[in-house]
């Protein structure tokens, strides 16, 4: 059950309106008919939920360094979260709540980490790198979100927006013109999903109070 006008929620709400507000009624309609099409294209039926087994990966963080999700695995649960990229207000509204609560994953031994199809170069500046306390992984190709099931085609409309507005396909290193759900796992330390946020809209986010609720239930 998803908390609904929670703290992430009333935070992004400002952003929702502020994006209709600036568009133009057909460049809404483009984004929501792209919404729809994610809605209506298997991604979310087709992504692995709570019970499956999370494939381990390995990827460079902001710094280059290798990261192992079942190495991370063996220090406590991890929080893995997409984050589609620094173009996208509300991943970045999103990551910066993230940080902001970091510290109530911790009580439970957890870490964050953040996957983003950004090249490294894109995906943060250099003073994010050094701020961050948590692992934001580049996820080159989307090749870990392949392995999850959540990535989609955007429609066409909205990638020659994109594409037009900040180039997509430079910060993406390909024309694949593919993103991830900004989807959310919480992963127990024998890798086995025990919350999944999935939407076809990247306007909603999971909730924090529905993470640490995950993450109290796992040390019970």
């Amino acid at each position: 059950m998803e908390t609904k006008n929670g703290a992430l929620d009333r935070i992004l709400e400002p952003q929702r309106k502020a994006g209709i507000a600036k568009f133009t009624a057909e460049k809404n309609k483009i984004y929501n008919d792209g919404i729809e099409s994610v809605a209506n294209s298997g991604v979310l039926e087709n992504a692995l939920n709570i019970g499956d087994k999370a494939p381990n990966f390995e990827l460079k963080n902001a710094l280059n360094q290798s990261i192992s999700l079942y190495n991370e695995l063996e220090k406590g649960p991890i929080v893995l979260t997409w984050y589609r990229g620094g173009w996208c207000p509300y991943c970045n509204i999103t990551l910066h709540y993230l940080q902001e609560i970091l510290p109530e994953f911790e009580k439970f031994n957890a870490q964050l980490i953040a996957l983003t199809p950004e090249l490294p170069d894109n995906s943060l500046n250099t003073a994010e790198k050094n701020n961050l306390k948590f692992n934001v992984l580049s996820d080159i190709g989307n090749t870990v979100g392949k392995a999850y099931g959540v990535v989609y085609q955007l429609t066409d409309d909205v990638a020659a927006i994109y594409e037009a507005g900040f180039k997509l396909s430079e910060k993406n290193g390909d024309h694949s013109n593919e993103l991830p759900l900004a989807a959310t796992y919480v992963i127990d330390q024998k890798g086995i999903i025990q919350y999944a946020f999935l939407d076809a809209d990247y306007k909603e986010r999971a909730e924090g109070t529905d993470i640490l609720s995950t993450l109290k239930h796992l040390k019970a």
